[in-house]
């Protein structure tokens, strides 16, 4: 598992560009590292419930990581916020959860389409292996998230 980067050298501010399928580490403003990601299978707009395959939009956090997850490293973050579960409830669905950035499969990919360049996840933000041990080192647990549309 990655070591942490020196506290001065981590990300305060994680952001998502889902229309341009980029990621941003981010400290102070300055750019520390960029990435090609994947969406979730159906990328546009706002996730709204469970299964929609959309990645989320909005403001939150990253609130846990994984070192044993099903895709290399993940990074957890902190939807569905209080304004997510409300519009879902508003809709009578549950909003969906388990929102992570993450490396690829584990295991034989024979049933792997492929990244950079297809959007395959269920409505997380997918990197490649190398991208995600590096994103594990730099960005700490309580990080700013924003995804953009």
């Amino acid at each position: 598992m990655p070591a942490p980067a020196a506290p001065e050298q981590q990300a305060d501010l994680v952001e998502v560009f889902k229309a341009g399928r980029r990621l941003e580490l981010k400290r102070e403003g300055r750019v520390l590292k960029t990435c090609r990601v994947a969406l979730g299978f159906a990328p546009e707009r706002h996730k709204e419930r469970e299964g929609d395959g959309r990645t989320p939009e909005g403001a939150y956090v990253i609130d846990a990581r994984n070192p044993k997850s099903s895709f290399h490293l993940s990074l957890r973050v902190s939807y569905p916020d209080a304004g997510d579960k409300a519009h879902a409830a508003s809709l009578g669905v549950p909003p969906g959860g388990d929102i992570y950035i993450h490396g690829q499969p584990n295991g034989p990919r024979k049933w792997f389409v492929g990244h950079p360049g297809k959007d395959w996840t269920t409505g997380c933000v997918a990197v490649t292996d190398a991208e995600i041990r590096e994103i594990w080192s730099l960005v700490p647990t309580g990080a700013r998230v924003v995804i953009h549309p």
